[in-house]
């Protein structure tokens, strides 16, 4: 009887540590890659912050940056319905003298995601 072997790599991770690492995302979701690589390290296990991305992602846990902007505020809405109300009468000639402006940041060429 011949001896079966396998091909391609051995895995770093067992199935109970990709589970240690699922349980301490769902436990805090804030939880970032570098600290699950320190925990697995304090076990004896030394692996990457891709290799543990790759298992979360596996697991359907995957990151999302946060929200910058906060949201309208009750009072926010208050505010623009005054404006709303105290404009609304007013004729195009007046708004065409109004300079509006924003903060939205539009690049043509590449992307800057963050």
């Amino acid at each position: 009887m011949q001896p079966s072997y396998r091909s391609g790599r051995r895995r770093v991770l067992s199935p109970r540590d990709e589970c240690t690492l699922v349980r301490k995302v769902q436990i805090n979701p804030r939880t970032t890659a570098k600290d699950l690589v320190k925990v697995l390290e304090e076990t004896g296990t030394k692996v990457s912050i891709s290799t543990v991305k790759r298992v979360l992602y596996q697991h359907n846990l995957k990151g999302r940056s946060a929200r910058k902007k906060l949201l309208l505020q009750n009072r926010h809405k208050k505010a623009r319905l005054r404006f709303a109300t105290a404009h609304g009468d007013k004729d195009c000639t007046f708004w065409r003298n109004v300079l509006w402006s924003d903060e939205t940041k539009i690049e043509l060429f590449g992307h800057n995601d963050h």
